[in-house]
């Protein structure tokens, strides 16, 4: 599961790294507690040129009459989406990558609490999520919408969640967007061991009306 996401990266530095093209209306960073339904920044490529759009996290199928019309899809499962109905069309021909400064996961406390962890790069750079996307034409206005692809955790990984999402490195982007010609299910796999860094954080991330760099301090010990 990926449910949270950071993106602070400023756009013009995210789309020199991928040399992309930026829309005019990208989401606007920092923002420190980014919710499913809300915009993140999606690299596409049609082969010859790339571009850096927003979408809605949360993927929408085409036969969904509303966006609200069934369940909210933010991840796919790396092991079924090449046969799942909403998703096996868009992992063959719509892949596309997902940059986020961090994530938020969470364990279990006493009570039955919910106690946040928030994951990113040592150094500092874009974590860069496999994801997969979707025009739900069903309303007044195309909808562009997206998922990340989520795979088995790592054993470090798991000891905080059993799922962790799929991080693609740099060499591997032609290939996960189409760009290249090799087989893109390989790379649906775990992070290798030392890529994330973790702490726990404040419970106040909990809200998703939270905001402000203070929710990824590391919380005292």
């Amino acid at each position: 599961m990926c449910g949270r996401l950071t993106l602070t990266h400023p756009n013009d530095a995210l789309a020199r790294l991928f040399d992309a093209a930026p829309a005019n209306d990208l989401p606007e960073p920092p923002n420190y507690n980014l919710c499913p339904t809300q915009d993140v920044s999606v690299v596409v490529s049609d082969g010859a040129r790339r571009a850096l759009r927003p979408m809605r996290w949360g993927f929408i199928p085409h036969w969904y009459k509303t966006p609200t019309g069934g369940p909210l899809l933010i991840n796919a499962r790396a092991e079924t989406i090449a046969e799942k109905p909403a998703f096996r069309a868009a992992v063959r021909a719509r892949r596309c990558l997902i940059p986020a400064a961090g994530f938020y996961e969470w364990t279990k406390g006493a009570d039955d609490a919910r106690l946040p962890w928030y994951f990113s790069r040592p150094d500092g750079a874009p974590l860069v999520f496999a994801g997969i996307w979707q025009i739900w034409d069903k309303g007044e206005d195309p909808l562009a919408t997206c998922a990340i692809v989520t795979t088995g955790a790592s054993d470090w990984m798991a000891e905080t969640h059993h799922r962790e999402p799929v991080v693609l490195a740099e060499a591997d982007w032609p290939t996960w967007l189409g760009e290249a010609d090799a087989k893109a299910a390989p790379l649906m796999k775990p992070a290798p061991e030392g890529l994330y860094q973790r702490w726990r954080v404040d419970p106040a991330v909990n809200s998703n009306r939270a905001h402000g760099p203070e929710l990824i301090t590391p919380l005292a010990a």
